[in-house]
Parts: C-alpha cells; structure tokens; sequence
C-alpha cells in the first residue's frame, strides 16, 4: 500500500486516521460490559444482537473497500479486527440467546453477513468497470456504515416505554462520538466522502442516546441503614404496639414519597410507623406502603437548621 501503514507525507490525515484507530478499538471494545452482564445471568435477556450483526457486515464491507481502493491501510486495520471482536460477540450472544433469540441471530447473520455481502462483492466486480468499483463500493459502505450509528436506536422504543435505560448502549455511544470526530477529520483530510459523510449521522445519533440515557436515567434503589426506637414511653412496649422505624438520610438529601411527586428538600430522616418491627427498609418498601391493607405511616422529620 502506497506510503505504508503510517504515511506522514500528510501528517493531518495520518495522525486523524491513528486517533481514529485508536477510538475505534474501545469503540468495538465497549459492549464487553454489556456481554459481561450477560454472562453472568447466563442470558441475554432483553439485548439485541442487530448492533452486532450490522457492525460485522459493516466492517467487512469497510475491509474489502479499503483493499479495492489500496491507499487506506488505516481503514484496514481497525476494521480487521472489528471484524474479529464481532464475529466474537455474536458467537457469544448465540450461546446464551433463548432459542427464538437465536433463531433471528442466525437468520440475521445469514441474510446480512453472508447473503448481502456475497452479493455487493459480485456486483461490484463483475457489474462495474475498474474505474467506478470503488465509488459504487464507497456508496454502499457510506449506507451501511451509517446502519452502524442507527442500529443501537432499535432499543429507543423500548427505552420510552419502559422509562429505563437498561439495554441502552451508554458506553458504545460515548465512543461513538470520539469515534464520528475523528474519521470526520480523516475523511475530510484525505478527501474521501464515503469516510466523512456518515460520520456526520453517527455523531447526531450517538447524542441522541446520550441524550436519553441521561433523561431516563435513574439512581440506583440503595439500601438505607436503619435504626429501631422503642414507641411509647421508652420501655419495650406492649405486642399490639407498633415499631418506629426511623431511616437516617444525610441533610440536604432528596426524599420522594409515594403521595405525590414533589420532592422534600433538606430532610433529616424519615420516620416510618409500621405493623411489624423491620431492621432494613429500601425506598421500594416506602413505595409499596400505599398499596398495603394497613398502610405505613410516614412522618417528615424536618432538618436542623445549619
């Protein structure tokens, strides 16, 4: 390949297509959280496996692009081992997938990663002359290239509807982002508008789901430590009695109660009478209350005045 694999005659495109490089690798390597997860509830649950199966078809047409048009050894590189990491991951998702999960996976692969590939290699050698391959070849890699960015989208109706963020990529859209900047500036330096131009959509997309993901994002239900206080005159009380169960919240804490959703400012702690004596009470407990035949009695301690 003309210049070698770092041609520094033309520093600006070399050093983009390196920062490229770079990012694309934890850009391939940020759904290892996400197959972690999966391996240890030994499912897939709720993921999707398009993402993964849309990235390899992506990247083998960016391989063959990049070997058609023998001057882009950085678009060679990284796509050859996106290539390997996702054949990785799908083989992975097939293993723990349910069997109609893992149908559609296979389906999926066959159709997109096999068929369709099959079919752009024979059409672009045998349709077009020399002289207009790469182009034809270029258009396609900028349409399926700009599937990459939108295939994580596919969960976004799911995220609306379930006000949660779980399945939502977070960590493979931030990379997405450094990701789009940096093949921006390699394609435009080195004049190629089938590098620059989808890069464009992918840095719109991926903030989009940062977006979301900051929207619906919610803390996680953390345990609080609780005290037990005696009700009455301090003696041990009789059976029919009920327990005060006081939860110490740090001041200027943030409690949202059940009744409404106007969020209390400045609480101290949160006083909960119940039936029966609880050493932990969760904010799932709290939310639970109303729905209960004897409903919890819940008294806002104010905060001391600092």
């Amino acid at each position: 390949m003309a210049g070698g694999l770092f041609d520094m005659s033309h520093p600006a495109s070399a050093l983009a297509g390196i920062a490229g490089n770079i990012v694309s690798f934890f850009v391939f390597l940020a759904p290892m959280a996400t197959f972690l997860q999966i391996y240890r509830k030994k499912t897939t649950g709720g993921f999707s496996s398009v993402p993964y199966v849309v990235a390899l078809f992506s990247c083998s047409l960016l391989i063959f692009y990049a070997l058609l048009k023998t001057d882009s050894p950085l678009l060679l590189t990284i796509n050859s081992f996106g290539c390997c990491i996702e054949t990785v991951y799908i083989v992975a998702y097939l293993v723990y997938a349910p069997p109609r999960a893992r149908l559609r996976t296979l389906a999926y692969f066959f159709v997109l990663d096999v068929a369709a590939f099959g079919l752009v290699l024979v059409v672009t050698m045998y349709a077009f002359a020399p002289a207009h391959r790469v182009k034809f070849l270029g258009s396609v890699c900028l349409a399926f290239s700009m599937a990459v960015f939108v295939a994580p989208l596919s969960i976004i109706v799911k995220v609306i509807k379930t006000k949660s963020v779980e399945f939502l990529p977070v960590g493979l859209s931030f990379c997405l982002v450094l990701s789009a900047v940096a093949w921006f500036c390699y394609g435009l330096f080195t004049k190629d508008p089938f590098v620059m131009y989808p890069n464009v959509g992918g840095f719109f997309f991926s903030c989009v789901q940062i977006g979301l993901y900051c929207w619906y994002r919610k803390p996680s239900n953390a345990v609080l430590p609780t005290t037990t206080a005696d009700a009455g005159n301090g003696n041990g009380g009789s059976a029919d009695q009920p327990q005060v169960q006081v939860i110490e919240l740090p001041v200027h804490s943030v409690a949202i109660l059940s009744v409404g959703p106007v969020p209390i400012l400045g609480v101290h702690k949160i006083e909960v009478i119940a039936a029966e004596q609880q050493t932990v009470i969760d904010v799932k407990d709290a939310a639970r209350a109303a729905e209960v035949d004897q409903p919890e009695v819940i008294e806002i301690v104010p905060a001391p005045a600092v």
